[in-house]
């Protein structure tokens, strides 16, 4: 809106009046798991375990030492990273003694296995939206932004969880997963390529997480980021993003909300 007419004052000088200049996000980046859904503890971790339990892996991955291989980006890699920790132990110390092409192979039909178990716990509707983001998805729409999914899990997972969950808004909600970047978080890569494909300025763009790797990436790409602490992540160090929170927050109970994501605004 163009500034207000300069007015007189008593004294006959000039005193110029102007609106506050607002900047609105372009877009709202939300990660997947853990911010969409609470999906790594009884999602994820479950449906991994099953998979081992049915290729018959004597291979179990519990509530605390799944959290601490979350660490680490994108379950393929999460699990060559675990199978390289127990190279010496029976399968793989006869099957896949190396980290070679054979042993990628069989790790990503791991994956895709795992990938297919996963997407019939979303379908029979056992992970539920986590409080407020069908709300701010419809704020976001409703204002004009553009709203996306970045995550490091399957495309085929996420894009399951986007239609299942939030079917009313599935076609205007771009999904950024996999192996569509190189490098995963906490590298920036699958921010600045959504920024790139949306056509929205970086610094125009907020993000939503829940871990530290996926507010680095966020941060290391330009964009302001919001945390929403998960299950996994309440002790995780977040002292470098612009707010953090418990949640978004239902209607009538909200943490935050779209217009108060401004540049300035509530938050920075």
């Amino acid at each position: 809106r163009a500034p207000a007419a300069p007015r007189a004052s008593a004294r006959g000088a000039l005193r110029v009046t102007a609106l506050r200049n607002f900047d609105y996000p372009e877009a709202i980046l939300f990660d997947c798991d853990g911010v969409l859904c609470e999906t790594e503890r009884d999602g994820h971790r479950t449906t991994f375990n099953m998979t081992f339990k049915e290729q018959g892996l004597d291979h179990e991955w519990g509530v605390e030492q799944y959290g601490e291989l979350l660490k680490i980006g994108g379950g393929k890699e999460r699990m060559t990273h675990y199978f390289n920790s127990c190279a010496d132990v029976e399968p793989f110390k006869s099957m896949y003694p190396e980290d070679n092409d054979e042993r990628k192979a069989w790790i990503k039909s791991l994956h895709l296995r795992k990938t297919e178990l996963f997407l019939e716990v979303v379908q029979a509707g056992k992970l539920p939206l986590r409080p407020g983001v069908a709300r701010l998805v419809k704020e976001a729409l409703d204002n004009g932004a553009q709203v996306a999914i970045c995550s490091t899990s399957n495309e085929k997972a996420v894009t399951g969880i986007r239609d299942k969950m939030l079917p009313e808004f599935a076609e205007k909600i771009q999904v950024f997963a996999g192996d569509i970047v190189e490098k995963k978080k906490p590298a920036p890569d699958v921010y600045v390529l959504a920024a790139k494909t949306l056509g929205v300025d970086p610094a125009r763009c907020v993000v939503i997480e829940d871990t530290r790797i996926g507010m680095l990436a966020g941060k290391a790409a330009g964009m302001r980021v919001c945390v929403t602490k998960s299950i996994y992540s309440e002790d995780e160090d977040f002292s470098g993003a612009d707010a953090v929170f418990d949640c978004i927050g239902d209607a009538g109970d909200e943490r935050f909300k779209f217009d108060e994501l401004t540049t300035p605004g509530a938050y920075w």
